[in-house]
């Protein structure tokens, strides 16, 4: 396997909301997305996420309060913790999470994706 070009992948994503797997390690997806807009509020039990914005602005709505990341900023949102993400203008993130992870969580509903790789 050779490397992963980040910005190449970045280039390939065209629609919003919609996760994509560049990598693999152990049974984590390493999953880059495009970003506009809210998403569901929603929680996973079973897993912390994690996320790290590579361009634009995210904020990440969460009962105790907002998390805000620009470039280069990263942030693990605790199991079992409702959150919302939600970004005024196109923002592009690196996820990692367990393979098994939906991005809606336990919401459910129109934004769940079906997570390919890239």
């Amino acid at each position: 396997m050779g490397s992963i070009n980040i910005a190449e992948k970045l280039g390939l994503i065209t629609e919003h909301w919609s996760p994509r797997t560049v990598a693999t390690v152990n049974d984590y997806d390493v999953r880059l997305v495009k970003v506009q807009g809210e998403f569901v509020r929603h929680q996973h039990a079973e897993s912390d996420e994690f996320f790290l914005v590579i361009d634009g602005e995210l904020t990440i709505r969460m009962d105790d309060g907002d998390v805000t990341l620009r470039p280069g900023e990263l942030y693990v949102v605790p199991r079992g913790t409702y959150h919302q993400p939600v970004s005024e203008a196109e923002t592009t993130i690196l996820l990692v999470e367990p393979s098994e992870i939906v991005n809606t969580g336990d919401a459910g509903g129109p934004l769940t994706a079906t997570v390919t790789p890239i």
